[in-house]
């Protein structure tokens, strides 16, 4: 059952809607003593980086029965709505390990059941978001919410994760041009991006998602930076330095969720992208999502970075 639990005006438009699981995450970091939980899934770092920036956000997810209500509750107080949400079975949890070198070791534990055509409630947002963890969107979901948003994302990790009988997770192919075509900003890895075009330079890869009628392809590189491809041209934009880095989960979702809180209002792509580098370079300082820059913050190490972007 469908239950809209958003405190909003229902006649208010949204900003941006972000699609997929929330999940609950026992996290390992070489600065923590013992495994930690905490909140995570792609709607929950994208929108709270979306609305640190000023943007009226909301989610659509699934969760089972043993999914905290404190937890929806929080997100509510930090300016998330929940526009809809279906409770049933189990929620998504993963064990997400940090090594010393802060490499990073995925386990699925559980997995919710996946979001249908008929969860997505009847509204209109400028922009939404599609963030799968673990294939819980299909294509026809993609295509029902492309009528939603003048704006359509897409971080496509959880249509190229498989998981084995363990839940360990390794990348496959995904053949992706009916959805692409539908998608005007696309956000991945390098081996995200890898593993759905089949080639491994980079640029040649961003040109191929391109092709596929996507306006806007931003990829991340972690401690890199990111590259952006848009209007024939790619730009290399500098990462953010951290103050300290405490846990760097969830830093990917960030970085698009202030990239399109931007977006919205401002016609420059390479300034929208240094918004979303500084916005993932605050989340790193805290655990889980408890750290998110103010939005002069935000802007602050955005304008540092902006004058280093090259092409």
């Amino acid at each position: 059952m469908l239950i809209d639990v958003s405190k909003m005006r229902q006649k208010s438009r949204l900003d941006l809607v972000t699609v997929g699981h929330l999940a609950v995450d026992t996290i390992t970091t070489p600065t923590a003593a013992v495994p930690r939980q905490a909140l995570g899934g792609s709607p929950t770092y994208v929108s709270l980086a979306a609305a640190k920036l000023g943007a009226k956000v909301s989610i659509i997810s699934k969760v089972g029965g043993d999914f905290p209500e404190e937890y929806l509750e929080w997100l509510r107080g930090s300016g998330v709505g929940v526009l809809g949400l279906v409770r049933g079975g189990v929620s998504t949890r993963f064990a997400l390990d940090y090594g010393k070198r802060w490499e990073r070791r995925l386990r699925l534990v559980s997995r919710a059941l996946s979001i249908l055509v008929s969860d997505v409630p009847q509204r209109k947002s400028k922009a939404v978001h599609v963030g799968p963890i673990v294939g819980e969107v299909s294509a026809d979901v993609v295509l029902r919410l492309r009528r939603m948003g003048k704006v359509l994302s897409l971080d496509p990790q959880g249509f190229v994760r498989s998981f084995d009988q363990n839940g360990n997770v390794s990348l496959k192919r995904w053949q992706a041009a009916d959805v692409l075509s539908k998608v005007d900003v696309f956000k991945s890895t390098v081996m995200e991006l890898r593993a759905i075009t089949g080639k491994s330079e980079l640029r040649e890869a961003a040109e191929e998602i391109a092709d596929c009628g996507v306006k806007v392809v931003l990829v991340t590189r972690g401690l890199n930076g990111s590259t952006l491809y848009s209007d024939d041209e790619f730009y290399d934009i500098p990462a953010c330095e951290p103050k300290v880095l405490v846990d760097p989960t969830g830093a990917g979702d960030s970085f698009v969720g202030g990239f399109l809180a931007e977006y919205l209002t401002s016609k420059d792509a390479v300034w929208c992208g240094c918004v979303g580098s500084a916005a993932a370079s605050f989340v790193v300082e805290g655990f889980g999502p408890e750290r998110f820059g103010e939005r002069d913050e935000v802007y602050e190490r955005a304008r540092q970075i902006y004058g280093k972007v090259t092409g």
